[in-house]
C-alpha cells in the first residue's frame, strides 16, 4: 500500500496541473463587448446584470455566463409580404420551395377588406429585458404590429387606408406598437412602421382602380377651373378698377372745363358791365380772329379812296405766315 502512494514529485506535478487549470479556468472569465454590443450576464441562468462595450470579467462557466446581443443593429420585419418557404414532407426530405402569399386582408371601419404590406423596424433597447421577458421577440413583434394595425384599420375607411391615411396610420401603428411592448417589458424599441402596399383585394382592384382615376380626373379639372379663376378674377378687377379710374379722371375734366368755361363767361360779362363797346369790340374780333384762322387772306387798300395812282396796294397774310415758318424776310407788295 504504501507502494501505490504518489511520491513527493508526483505530488508537486498534480498540485501544479490543478493550479494551471484553475489559472486557465479563471481566465475563461474574461470577456469583451465590443461598441455595438450589450453584455447581459447570468449566474446560474439568472441574469444578473448588464455590462457596457468594454473588456470585463465574469466568474467562468458554469458560475456565470455572458450573451452579446447586437443592440444597434436595425432589424426588420415584413408583414403580409410573399416570402418563399421550404415545406417538409412526410418523408422528411424538403420539397421545392414554394409561395407563399401572407397578404394581411384586414377590415376597415366601412366594412370594406384592404390587403396591406408592411415592414417593422427595430432594435434592442435593453438586452436583458430582451432575452429573458419574451420567448420569441420576432414573433412577438410580429404579432403584436399586425394586431395594432388591425385595429387602426377598422377604425377607418377605405378611402383613408388607401389615400390620405397612410402617413398617420403608420405614425400611429408605430406609437401603438411602442406601447404594447413596453407593457410587454418587451426591451424592443420600434423605430419606423413603413407601409409598403395598401390595395383592395384583386377582384375589385381594377373597378377600385378606376374610380379612383375618375376621382383624378374630378380633382384635375377642380384645380384646372380654380386656376382659370385665379387668372380671370384679377384681371376682371383690374380692368374695373381701370375703367373706374378713367370715368373719374373724365369726370374731373369735363367738370375742370365747365367751370372754366362758367369763369370765363363770368369775367367776360363782368367786363361789358364795365365797358359795352370795348367789350363788344373786342369779341367780335376775337370771333373773327376764329373764323379767320385758317383761311387764306388778302388785305387791299387803294390808298386814299380818292382814285390814287392805280396800283392797290396788298398785304399777303399766309405768305408773311409760310415765310415766319422757313425764316425768310418779310416783304409788304
Amino acid at each position: 500500500m504504501k507502494g501505490l502512494a504518489p511520491k513527493g514529485g508526483d505530488k508537486l506535478l498534480i498540485g501544479l496541473l490543478v493550479v494551471i487549470g484553475l489559472g486557465i479556468w479563471l481566465f475563461t472569465g474574461f470577456y469583451r463587448v465590443e461598441a455595438d454590443e450589450q453584455g447581459v450576464v447570468t449566474q446560474f441562468g439568472k441574469f444578473t446584470r448588464l455590462e457596457t462595450p468594454g473588456l470585463h470579467y465574469h466568474l467562468p462557466f458554469p458560475i456565470e455566463s455572458v450573451q452579446t446581443p447586437k443592440v444597434t443593429r436595425v432589424n426588420k420585419i415584413e408583414i403580409g409580404v410573399g416570402s418563399n418557404s421550404r415545406v417538409q414532407n412526410g418523408r422528411g426530405r424538403n420539397d421545392d420551395a414554394v409561395q407563399v402569399n401572407r397578404n394581411a386582408s384586414m377590415l376597415t371601419g366601412d366594412s370594406k377588406i384592404v390587403e396591406l404590406e408592411f415592414a417593422v423596424f427595430w432594435q434592442i433597447a435593453n438586452a436583458g429585458d430582451y432575452l429573458f421577458n419574451i420567448r420569441d421577440p420576432e414573433t412577438t413583434v410580429r404579432a403584436a404590429a399586425e394586431s395594432v394595425m388591425r385595429e387602426l384599420v377598422g377604425q377607418n375607411t377605405i378611402d383613408y387606408v388607401l389615400k390620405d391615411g397612410r402617413i398617420q396610420i403608420s405614425a400611429n401603428t408605430r406609437q401603438g406598437l411602442q406601447v404594447l411592448l413596453d407593457e410587454y417589458e418587451s426591451g424592443v424599441t420600434v423605430t419606423n412602421i413603413q407601409l409598403l402596399r395598401a390595395d383592395p383585394p384583386e377582384q375589385v382592384i381594377a373597378a377600385f382602380r378606376d374610380v379612383q382615376r375618375a376621382a383624378a380626373d374630378k380633382d384635375k379639372l377642380k384645380k384646372e377651373g380654380e386656376a382659370i379663376q385665379r387668372k380671370i378674377v384679377p384681371e376682371a378687377r383690374g380692368e374695373a378698377a381701370k375703367i373706374e379710374q378713367e370715368a373719374e379722371a373724365y369726370k374731373q375734366r369735363v367738370t375742370a372745363d365747365a367751370a372754366g368755361d362758367a369763369n370765363r363767361f363770368n369775367n367776360v360779362y363782368q367786363s361789358y358791365q364795365v365797358a359795352k363797346d370795348v367789350t363788344r369790340s373786342r369779341m367780335y374780333l376775337e370771333t373773327m380772329e376764329e373764323v379767320l384762322r385758317n383761311a387764306n387772306k388778302v388785305i387791299m387798300n387803294n390808298g386814299d379812296g380818292k382814285g390814287g395812282n392805280g396800283v392797290i396796294p396788298y398785304l399777303p397774310l399766309p405768305e408773311i405766315s409760310k415765310r415766319r415758318v422757313t425764316g425768310q424776310p418779310e416783304k409788304i407788295q
